[in-house]
């Protein structure tokens, strides 16, 4: 026995198909804008963690130490108590 599988059948599973593959070609281009985006970031602040000048040198020691160590949360970190207080006092 012949299965005949009727032509519209077929284009509307290549379509849903093609639809999920677009979804995960969109999310994983999503995911790696974000991943680079915050990888930028994050060496960005570490950079701005050496070159500040602080009152004490045992606080560039910390502040480097929590922006490597925590990643992305002690950049985020830095940034709220740090470099966004520094831009309000200009």
């Amino acid at each position: 026995m012949i299965l005949i599988i009727p032509i519209a059948l077929v284009l509307l599973i290549a379509t849903l198909i093609l639809v999920v593959l677009g979804i995960i070609f969109w999310a994983v281009m999503l995911a790696l804008f974000l991943g680079i985006g915050l990888f930028i970031f994050w060496v960005y602040m570490i950079i701005d963690s050496i070159k500040r000048k602080y009152k004490h040198e045992n606080e560039k020691i910390v502040w480097i130490l929590v922006v490597v160590l925590l990643g992305i949360l002690g950049g985020l970190i830095y940034y709220f108590a740090v470099k966004r207080k520094d831009k309000k006092k200009k």
